[in-house]
């Protein structure tokens, strides 16, 4: 699933990075990181198919509107993406990062994909 979102995430976003994004990167940029999710067995007490992971994308930018219009992008892209379904977890969150000056909108995700 992170390969088909990786690639999901730089059709919005060329400069995507896992965790943090490297110190040089001009904004903006996206950083992923899975939040964990749910396990799901069977009766017989084997994995189902399905796999299901919470996914936390980040958005920098030097502007407040420029992440939150690159986040609504991204929320457009995954729910409509077929290589998996994935469910917004609420609306973004805005922050402000002192040190960098830069603006962020976080939101997490539950996605489903095969296992």
């Amino acid at each position: 699933m992170e390969v088909d979102l990786v690639a999901l995430l730089k059709t919005q976003c060329a400069q995507t990075f896992p965790d943090i994004a490297p110190q040089d990167v001009a904004p903006p940029y996206v950083t992923w990181q899975s939040l964990g999710g749910e396990s799901r067995y069977t009766l017989a007490n084997t994995p189902i198919d399905k796999r299901n992971t919470l996914m936390q994308i980040n958005v920098w930018s030097a502007t407040r509107k420029e992440a939150n219009t690159l986040a609504r992008a991204i929320e457009a892209a995954i729910t409509a993406s077929p290589a998996f379904v994935a469910t917004p977890e609420g609306e973004p969150a805005s922050i402000h990062e002192e040190d960098t000056g830069l603006y962020g909108a976080i939101q997490r995700y539950s996605i489903w994909s095969a296992r």
